[in-house]
């Protein structure tokens, strides 16, 4: 699989201190990307109006979702799983699943060149973390341009420790599943049993009883508002979420102690692209961020009028030429269920509330099943 330049040791990222120690105990090498993987394309330009919610999932660029387009039944290549892509930004993911790609936004399949588990999978998509960081719009990750890249892995006499990487990956799920059990018991989300409303709501929704109409949302809650710029040298280290725009992070490139005003939490933002997302904190934004007025909602119905948003402004018409601005959420249209013509938000709670212990069911179960407490 090509030379190895043995090094000290790798950077341990966040993770632990038991972790950290398992990271600097062991030997590290570093591999040429051509050496390790195949690389290989789609073979056809599959776009929106293809996904269809059936068949196989369809990768494309970007952290929204992980990649994943959504599904299409359409005839394309598929990749199969325990494997890599990797898009033009650079953001690698592991794929447990069969996939389709699209061809128009440049996102590449690896497959290694030796059998590897899951978990040695997960690790190798890992040691991919630096290649977001080197490209971008105006230079586009590809194939060629890395596979002359190397990346750091773990040695033991001079060839890959593929055990260490199985023990690792899994000593991390297990530390993590302890965290989410803990989190889920300190916000009490373990309580996932429908009452007989939320029952009652998802059968309406289901069998088509809700009403919905169109509504602007200057209407409903006045004219937005846009944040101010504050530069990345001005920012003074502190606790204040600072949104701007972008996927990573939900949009929070950074923790301010600047005096900047402060959004009510409750609130959904919407970046230059049109990405909405419900801020249930108190935060700051920057020029690059439209701030719609939620927060005299209830939570639940404010997460359902984010996704509203979302569906309106998110559509691929506002990019770096063309930024989304407050004028354009005050123009917006949203399609919600209503009640004697007005929004019906005490439906939208507890639809938003019932949705969610679906959800919180299964990662509760999840939790369990890999606790050995189910």
């Amino acid at each position: 699989m090509g030379s190895i330049k043995l090094i000290k040791k790798a950077k341990s990222g966040k993770v632990d201190a038991s972790l950290n120690k398992m990271l600097d105990s062991v030997e590290w090498g570093e591999f040429r990307l051509g050496d390790l993987f195949d690389s290989s394309n789609g073979n056809f330009d599959i776009k929106k109006e293809h996904i269809n919610d059936c068949g196989d999932y369809v990768i494309t660029a970007g952290l929204t979702n992980n990649g994943i387009l959504g599904k299409t039944d359409i005839s394309a290549k598929i990749f199969n799983k325990n494997t890599i892509t990797i898009d033009m930004f650079g953001y690698a993911f592991y794929r447990q699943f069969k996939y389709k790609m699209v061809t128009h936004a440049r996102v590449f399949s690896l497959k290694s060149k030796f059998d590897i588990t899951e978990k040695q999978c997960l690790f190798l998509a890992n040691s991919f973390h630096f290649l977001n960081k080197k490209f971008g719009y105006e230079n586009m990750c590809s194939w060629i341009k890395i596979k002359g890249e190397r990346i750091k892995l773990p040695i033991k006499d001079n060839k890959i420790d593929f055990n260490f990487m199985e023990d690792f990956i899994t000593k991390l799920e297990n530390e993590k599943i302890q965290e989410l059990e803990a989190y889920l018991k300190a916000s009490n989300l373990k309580d996932y049993h429908l009452t007989n409303e939320e029952q009652k709501v998802l059968e309406d929704f289901d069998s088509g009883k809700v009403k919905w109409n169109s509504f602007n949302i200057e209407t409903l809650f006045g004219k937005s508002t846009r944040g101010a710029r504050l530069k990345s040298n001005d920012r003074i280290s502190g606790t204040l979420p600072f949104v701007t725009a972008g996927e990573t992070d939900e949009g929070i490139s950074a923790y301010i102690g600047n005096d900047v005003y402060v959004f009510d939490k409750n609130t959904t933002t919407i970046d230059m692209f049109g990405s909405a997302k419900y801020r249930n904190y108190e935060y700051g934004a920057d020029d690059h961020i439209s701030v719609i007025y939620t927060q005299n909602l209830p939570k639940f119905a404010s997460i359902f009028i984010t996704s509203a948003i979302h569906k309106s402004s998110y559509t691929g018409e506002f990019h770096y030429g063309k930024n989304f601005y407050p004028k354009d959420a005050d123009r917006l249209n949203i399609t919600l269920p209503t009640k004697n013509n007005k929004p019906n938000y005490k439906l939208m709670d507890t639809l938003i509330s019932a949705i969610q212990k679906l959800v919180i069911k299964d990662v509760v179960l999840y939790t369990r099943k890999k606790l050995g407490t189910l």
